[in-house]
């Protein structure tokens, strides 16, 4: 078994170790969400925190861990005996992987065996292995919807239901979840995040002594990690002393009626959604005191412990940054300061000062179409030269039109287009390619009704072979690839248009988000066009991209459309399941290098050729139209819609689904 990297040995970090030792001490607290950087000491933190931890005591032989002073009545290893003997081992951390299905998380049922036999036979999944330790899942946004929602279901519940065609098992699963993620892979679903207690944003130090310690040590790590650990192991052996006395204390710790107001009033004043906020700034205010070695819990406890559990709250889109403001923290903790709760001991127990632990450190004119003459103002500028216009602000997000790609695809799961997935309404059966996951009942019995004479059936029973077996084949939502093409030629930024035309991306980035899309961000001015931004999950990064997208020159729509076939092309090289929707965002006009039309006209009809779905944005203005961005939609083989038809209460007109056009 690896030694793994001793919990104390990690440098600096205050924030993350803190935040995992209160979910040590009152696991009620409802875990931790870790979000930085990648090498940034956050799964060696996670790893570490288990060593911590006290032995559970579990009933012999329950696949489950019951606990023999109060077993599960339900356990489908049971029933147990209460108040029996039991056997002690170390707390466990159990790993969920990224790409795990649905049968490992939750568990399997032998479905032969249950239609045959008639037995229940259930393997237990990560699920049960966690009950009463940790579960832990790297890369936590990364995780398939339809994992999240079992997770969503088991903690809500603290139990996992399997059921597979009315054989149905139940099974206690309270575990403290933590999850680590770079937030440029993406962000997590509102719901998922609300269920962490905690969340925590770790950075690397850029303080040189720090950054030598940290090498340092894990050199001396990889090199001897039994020697490493022994160095110190007096040191951890104090923290999870540390920790089984601040349990023991827990109990006695007092929430007065001033801290329960500084928290609620530190909630409203943030306005979190809901209550879960309220309840888990309480359970982390008592832990902090509990692990202060106190009674009471102070106003310093109240500010730590909404540093810890209301930044991940507060966002209302993936494009607001995370954290809290600390002076209207502060205010609103001295608004609500008063003590009305008398201590009759004067040991404390009505608010302190703030304080509380420090936080770690922290184009000009429009251009021509195709032979027409261009406006004055336009040419041909690099990019920073001449002609270029500072960046604009994007106008006001809004709620768009669902724009999805045709047919029927197989993609990572998600909410924008229609795809064959492992949830969803069922289409039909096939032959199960591998292990039964989804039994189609009814095909089941029909591949076996034929057979029962051969077969020798006696009695009212079914005899079911494993060739009978059908798999049930489902229709579902996938998430796509959206690729943004958009001009930022100097046509673009004449009549102040540059703006509604931010807006209106930015709105597609938020659908993007909403609808688990990968998102890329092509863009083309003066005399190309360039990636701003390589497919990605972190539609904020696409966001910060855009707002300081600069606008002039010339417009070589034929180079934006062939740079985004090339990211197309590399793009199903790495993922060939996941499907693309262009969104190209111009106003039609082609201008600069020889036949800009003619050229540009060739590269959209590359689109058309390989069926790849696509949607433009016809950014016109004013009142003379030359209907160019329409003749580039049926070029692309694609549709065009007007920023006012993209709005999704927009009354000028429905946006025709891409899938209309593939019949």
């Amino acid at each position: 078994m690896t030694t793994p990297f001793p919990f104390t040995a990690v440098v600096g970090q205050d924030d993350l170790r803190l935040a995992l030792l209160l979910n040590a001490v009152s696991p009620s607290v409802g875990g931790v969400l870790v979000r930085g950087e990648k090498g940034t000491a956050k799964s060696t933190a996670v790893r570490a925190l288990t060593s911590l931890l006290p032995k559970v005591a579990v009933v012999p032989g329950c696949r489950f861990s019951c606990d023999p002073a109060s077993p599960d009545p339900g356990c489908p290893d049971g029933p147990h005996e209460g108040g029996g003997g039991g056997t002690s081992r170390p707390a466990r951390m159990v790993e969920l992987p990224v790409g795990a299905s649905e049968d490992r998380l939750v568990g399997a049922l032998d479905i032969e065996r249950a239609l045959a036999e008639g037995v229940k036979a259930f393997e237990p999944g990560l699920l049960a292995a966690a009950h009463r330790g940790i579960l832990y899942v790297d890369e936590v946004n990364l995780l398939h919807d339809h994992l999240v929602d079992l997770l969503l279901d088991a903690a809500a519940m603290g139990a996992s239901y399997v059921e597979r065609e009315g054989v149905s098992v139940r099974h206690a699963a309270r575990f403290l979840l933590v999850g680590t993620m770079n937030p440029e892979e993406g962000e997590l679903r509102p719901q998922l995040l609300d269920r962490f207690g905690l969340t925590v944003e770790v950075a690397a130090s850029r303080e040189p002594d720090q950054r030598v310690e940290v090498v340092r040590r894990r050199l001396a790590y990889d090199d001897d990690p039994a020697g490493f650990a022994a160095r110190w192991a007096d040191e951890e052996a104090a923290v999870r002393q540390r920790v089984v006395a601040a349990r023991e204390l827990l109990p006695s710790v007092r929430l007065g009626d001033a801290a329960l107001r500084q928290i609620a009033a530190t909630c409203a004043a943030f306005e979190v959604d809901g209550m879960r906020a309220d309840i888990v700034m309480a359970r982390t205010a008592t832990a902090l005191a509990a692990w202060a070695g106190r009674t009471d819990v102070l106003a310093e406890d109240v500010r730590q412990a909404a540093l810890l559990a209301l930044p991940h709250r507060r966002r209302r889109n993936p494009f607001d940054a995370p954290g809290l403001d600390e002076d209207k923290l502060d205010q609103t903790l001295e608004e609500f300061a008063g003590d009305d709760d008398p201590d009759p001991d004067g040991d404390g127990g009505g608010p302190g000062g703030g304080g509380g632990q420090p936080e770690p450190d922290e184009g000009p004119a429009d251009d021509g179409a195709g032979a027409a003459p261009p406006e004055a103002g336009e040419g041909e500028p690099a990019p920073g030269g001449a002609g270029e216009q500072s960046p604009v602000r994007a106008a006001e997000p809004f709620r768009t039109k669902v724009l999805s790609v045709p047919g029927i695809g197989e993609g990572a799961a998600g909410r924008r287009s229609r795809a064959r997935t492992e949830q969803g309404r069922t289409t039909g059966a096939r032959r199960p390619e591998g292990a039964l996951t989804k039994l189609h009942l009814a095909a089941t019995v029909r591949a076996a009704a034929p057979h029962q004479r051969a077969r020798g059936r006696s009695g009212r029973g079914l005899v079911v072979r494993r060739d009978d077996l059908r798999q049930a084949t489902r229709e579902g939502r996938e998430g796509n690839l959206v690729l943004f093409v958009v001009d930022a030629s100097g046509s673009m930024a004449a009549r102040q248009r540059m703006s509604a035309v931010k807006g209106a991306v930015l709105s597609l980035l938020l659908d993007a988000y909403q609808r688990r899309d990968k998102v890329g961000l092509v863009t083309f001015r003066g005399s190309a066009a360039e990636v701003a931004l390589p497919p990605t999950s972190s539609v904020d990064a696409a966001a910060a991209r855009l707002e300081s997208l600069p606008t002039g020159g010339r417009t070589p729509l034929a180079a934006g459309l062939l740079k985004a076939h090339d990211v197309l092309r590399v793009e199903r090289l790495r993922d060939p399941a996941r499907r693309a929707l262009v969104v190209v965002v111009t106003d039609g006009r082609a201008t600069g290098g020889p036949e800009p039309v003619a050229l540009a006209a060739r590269a959209a009809r590359l689109f058309a050729a390989e069926g790849i779905a696509s949607v433009v944005v016809d950014c016109e203005s004013g009142p003379v139209r030359l209907g160019l961005a329409g003749q580039l939609a049926g070029e692309l083989g694609g549709t065009a819609v007007t920023l006012d038809e993209l709005r999704a209460d927009s009354i000028a007109g429905l946006v025709k689904d891409v899938q209309r056009r593939a019949a």
